[in-house]
């Protein structure tokens, strides 16, 4: 039987002040994607207007969902959710219900409104995706250190409660990137719905060394 991929638009807005609010809503069809604009400070992965075409492409994917938050039509702020590109581990399993919360991006204007936390609650609503294990890498090198002025522990701490808002939890693997610094790490939340074969897949793609589960 396919998987369902459960896509139901979800929209929630926050006030800024008595005269600015912003949306946050998605999963978003890429029709509407097209019809708006990137933030001009949201290039921590490339260049604005590639990212908007990535975000575009994301979201015509079958398995593909952008939460996004908006000020009109300028886009502030994102989350992604895909498959795990085919080069990486992650794929090794061919799971149709395993899939990766990637890029998580908020303009530095717009930092400090807990647009990050509020996006990813809004991506799990509904239970949208309860029959799926959803995974994030977390790398040092892709956080903004700089404009945080956080140090690395600091940062990891930040994204685990972040993380842990949506129920995703710290889970071990012997992925030699993960393993290169300690301070990067794996984060899974394993759907109510999810079969235990899935399970028992995952930590087989979690583990090369299978001595170690």
């Amino acid at each position: 039987m396919a998987l369902e991929h459960r896509k139901r638009l979800q929209r929630d807005q926050l006030a800024l002040d008595d005269s600015r609010e912003l949306i946050i809503e998605g999963p978003v069809l890429p029709g509407k994607l097209t019809g708006l604009n990137m933030h001009h400070a949201l290039d921590a992965f490339r260049k604005p207007h590639e990212q908007h075409e990535a975000l575009v492409e994301i979201a015509g994917l079958e398995e593909g969902r952008i939460i996004l938050a908006r000020e009109g039509d300028i886009i502030v702020g994102y989350v992604t959710f895909h498959y795990a590109d085919e080069l990486e581990r992650w794929s090794t399993g061919g799971m149709t219900d395993l899939i990766e919360l990637g890029a998580i991006e908020v303009a530095d204007d717009y930092r400090g409104f807990g647009l990050g936390k509020r996006m990813i609650q809004l991506a799990f609503a509904e239970e949208q995706l309860e029959n799926m294990i959803v995974f994030t890498t977390e790398y040092y090198w892709h956080w903004d250190l700089e404009g945080t002025k956080l140090n690395v522990w600091d940062y990891r701490k930040m994204m685990e409660k972040l993380m842990k808002a949506v129920g995703m939890t710290w889970f071990a693997t012997d992925d030699p990137e993960i393993c290169s610094h300690p301070a990067n790490c794996l984060m899974v939340r394993i759907g109510k719905e999810v079969p235990l074969s899935s399970v028992e897949q995952f930590d087989r793609v979690r583990f090369r060394q299978r001595f170690m589960y």
